[in-house]
């Protein structure tokens, strides 16, 4: 059977073939919820949450060709819930107090890495989404607009005024680092305020 044959018994309650299309799309499912939850044993609960709601409202679904769209969504839903719930600390603490001891230039791009990570978790929901689908999971302006069912237009404009959240908050950092206040006290001053 195709995708969308196992998509259609899958509807209908095949519980083989909903495991058989599920399976299908587990890469680039886990890819998505990995950029969502930044580690794996996070990544993986969402993903059996997903595969829970996508069975229990497998009858929801109008077309089968949808399928995969549908489940990623659910997925993000999921995902952005998981985030909203955990009240971890953020690795960035760590991160300016070593730029200011001397790192190594690999250490300090993998710093550098990680605080762009942490950066993006901290922009509104709707640039955070847009901006993971978009450069972590590497889909275009159309499926992102087609996947969150809105204009092409309002993806465009929330991947721009993202991308000025992050370009803004990185030369403030890079300026901070220059002047030698990397000690962390003031590296998110005035942004945690505007997050969500």
């Amino acid at each position: 059977m195709n995708k969308e044959e196992l998509a259609e018994a899958a509807i209908r309650g095949d519980e083989a073939a909903f495991l058989q299309r599920v399976e299908l799309d587990k890469q680039q499912m886990y890819g998505i919820a990995y950029s969502y939850m930044r580690n794996e044993a996070d990544a993986l609960e969402a993903l059996q949450e997903t595969v829970c709601r996508i069975w229990t409202k497998r009858r929801d679904l109008r077309e089968a060709r949808f399928f995969t769209t549908w489940s990623i969504r659910i997925l993000i839903r999921v995902c952005m819930d998981a985030r909203k719930k955990q009240t971890r600390e953020r690795p960035t603490e760590g991160i300016a107090q070593q730029y200011g001891n001397g790192m190594r230039a690999d250490e300090a791009d993998a710093a550098a890495r990680l605080d762009m990570a942490a950066q993006v978790q901290q922009l509104p929901a709707n640039y955070r989404m847009v901006i993971t689908l978009k450069y972590y999971r590497d889909m275009t302006i159309t499926e992102i607009a087609e996947l969150l069912e809105k204009p092409d237009g309002t993806i465009r404009t929330w991947l721009n005024k993202g991308l000025k959240c992050l370009r803004a908050d990185m030369t403030e950092m890079k300026e901070e680092i220059g002047y030698g206040r990397g000690n962390g006290d003031g590296l998110r001053a005035g942004r945690s305020e505007t997050a969500e």
